[in-house]
């Protein structure tokens, strides 16, 4: 059999993968597939896994740098109904994993569920937030979360209760293949004053972000309370460019990709600020950034 047999419709060979991201660079995936069904992903975890291939989620592509080379094996996407469904159930949210983050922030003020307005303005998946543990002036996404459902490499449906996992800042256990769909927790307050402050936050955010319609991802994660962008300002780095990429100057831990960027500028740019960094500061950035 196939990889691709029965299973046709979902599945497309060497997809450009650089309009899938923010930074809008990179190459193709050997394969791309956009399951339908659990029961699709899981066939789908099952043959490349057997056939010892790779096997990429692919989320929100905010903190991703695809290289230019492409991708080999296969790059999956949950952007089907299935996976992005949300759920209002009493004071608790049952959100699907390829769900946007922005809808979840949304539903839960509208709902008068109070947390996830401070979240305002992180982009991405609900499943990539949880992979990372995302989160904002002292809220993570993991703090509210309940239960998680995943599908493993090796195709196999499970069920992660809190008492399972662990989080940390920007980490967390969740390290399967993709989750499917999280069951949140949250406390009530009046939806007006959460809408409130969900406006305000998200206004201060995009003041300090680059725009909608400018290529470009955040790089480093914070270090010992500094932020990123702090540190990369204080090595003195602030409008440093490498070929098409250059460093955004109203918050230096973004990266803006010009037109005829290439994922070598993206990386010699990285390699840049974290040397410099380490020699004037003494403190070596990690990279919050995925590379494919």
């Amino acid at each position: 059999m196939s990889l691709t047999a029965g299973l046709e419709h979902i599945f497309r060979e060497n997809e450009p993968l650089a309009a899938y991201t923010s930074l809008r660079i990179g190459g193709v995936a050997e394969y791309f597939a956009e399951p339908t069904s659990v029961a699709e992903l899981c066939e789908l975890a099952k043959r490349f896994t057997a056939a010892e291939l790779p096997i990429r989620l692919l989320g929100g592509g905010s903190n991703l740098l695809v290289r230019n080379e492409g991708v080999p094996g296969l790059v999956i996407s949950l952007s089907s109904p299935t996976f992005t469904q949300i759920q209002v159930e009493g004071d608790r949210l049952r959100v699907g994993g390829g769900t946007q983050l922005s809808h979840l922030i949304a539903t839960a003020a509208r709902e008068g569920l109070a947390g996830p307005q401070h979240l305002a303005g992180i982009p991405g998946t609900v499943g990539g937030a949880l992979h990372q543990n995302s989160g904002h002036s002292g809220f993570d996404i993991g703090s509210w979360l309940v239960q998680a459902k995943a599908v493993t490499r090796l195709g196999d449906l499970v069920t992660r209760d809190l008492d399972a996992l662990s989080f940390s800042y920007r980490t967390s256990s969740l390290n399967e293949l993709a989750i499917i769909e999280a069951t949140f927790q949250f406390e009530r307050e009046p939806a007006e004053s959460l809408t409130r402050q969900l406006q305000k936050n998200w206004i201060i955010k995009r003041a300090q972000q680059p725009g909608i319609s400018e290529a470009s991802a955040y790089m480093f994660k914070d270090y010992g309370g500094q932020s990123a962008a702090e540190l990369i300002c204080r090595a003195g780095l602030q409008g440093t460019q490498v070929g098409k990429v250059e460093i955004f100057d109203r918050n230096e831990n973004f990266f803006i990709a010009h037109p005829g960027a290439t994922s070598a500028d993206v990386l010699r740019l990285i390699e840049l600020v974290k040397n410099q960094v380490l020699d004037r500061l003494g403190i070596e950035l990690s990279l919050g950034l995925q590379i494919w």
